[in-house]
């Protein structure tokens, strides 16, 4: 009796600790940085979230699924799609970098699953490169085109998402090149040989005609420099004879200053000796100069008749003349 006691103390034990294992292992869980838990309970999704952390939960009836709410990239690869040509070319890997807004997550989970991104991302990506491809040429999608693919496939997701799945954003598309048939993929190539080629040629010219057309240019530089420099020194000859003429000019206009001013000095000065002269020589004055200029004489001479050495013939003549006529007149 004791050892059956023991024994069904021991199953208690056993089924006490395996209870507690059950709870601790399924109920116990941890949600990283980055994400978020969300919970299903018998397959109903809960209107819940938990945030990053150690949290607990019903052991076997509830199940949890972390959701990233970080940017996050996902790839898509090797997307057939056939050209209007009707060629089939392969992308080897689509990225698409997304981010899901933490406010969103029920909303989306609820709508397409924690998987979200199978059927908004993965399979929006296929729909949306077959509909590009299908409209444009090989030609036009491995080469004139290429560059716009990442930009117009973001476009028509996000142009999606925001009608269907409000709260997930598309930051950016990166497509690497498709994989085309070799021979095609060959004459590619050689078309790219060739136009290499002819793209060195064409910058080769234009080296040569830029070269030419700088020289030209210099050409014509140095011709308007020595042409401005030509000007300038005949500008200064120019003004160097308008200066020596002026100053000519300026030497001649002082000379005859100078000259009317002498002439009008020396005409004041005789006109001044005139006027003096009409002011001075009264009679009185003339007959006080007269007896003056005979006291100065070493020799008077009295009596009726000056000898001839003094006076001359012309005096006597003169004077006989004028005593006939003093006669007659008598």
């Amino acid at each position: 009796m004791p050892r059956a006691i023991t024994l069904s103390g021991h199953l208690f034990l056993g089924s006490l600790f395996s209870a507690i294992f059950l709870i601790f292992n399924y109920s116990l869980h941890r949600i990283d940085e980055g994400h978020v838990g969300v919970y299903y309970r018998g397959g109903a999704l809960l209107p819940l979230v938990s945030l990053p952390g150690y949290h607990m939960m019903i052991p076997l009836l509830t199940i949890y699924k972390p959701v990233q709410v970080t940017l996050q990239t996902d790839e898509v690869k090797n997307v057939p799609c056939g050209t209007s040509g009707g060629v089939m070319i392969y992308f080897d890997r689509i990225e698409v970098v997304n981010h899901l807004n933490q406010n969103s997550v029920i909303d989306i989970v609820r709508n397409y699953t924690a998987d979200y991104d199978r059927t908004l991302i993965f399979n929006k990506v296929h729909h949306e490169l077959n509909q590009f491809c299908s409209i444009h040429t090989l030609h036009e999608v491995y080469i004139d085109l290429f560059d716009q693919i990442d930009e117009n496939l973001k476009q028509a997701l996000q142009r999606d998402l925001l009608e269907m799945a409000p709260g997930l954003t598309i930051q950016a598309v990166r497509v690497t090149k498709p994989k085309i048939p070799e021979v095609i993929r060959k004459n590619y190539e050689l078309m790219e040989g060739e136009k290499t080629k002819l793209l060195i040629a064409t910058q080769h010219q234009k080296v040569v005609e830029k070269d030419a057309e700088t020289e030209r240019k210099k050409a014509v530089i140095e011709a308007e420099k020595e042409a401005q420099v030509a000007k300038i020194q005949y500008q200064q000859k120019i003004m160097e004879k308008e200066s020596l003429q002026r100053i000519s000019q300026i030497e001649d206009e002082m000379h005859l200053a100078r000259q009317r001013s002498h002439a009008d000095a020396g005409f004041y000065n005789i006109k001044q000796e005139a006027e003096v002269n009409r002011l001075l020589h009264t009679p009185q004055y003339i007959e006080l100069k007269k007896y003056e200029a005979l006291a100065q004489n070493t020799k008077v001479y009295f009596g009726s008749e000056i000898p001839q050495t003094f006076l001359g013939t012309d005096f006597f003549s003169h004077k006989d003349t004028k005593s006939n006529t003093n006669e007659d007149n008598s």
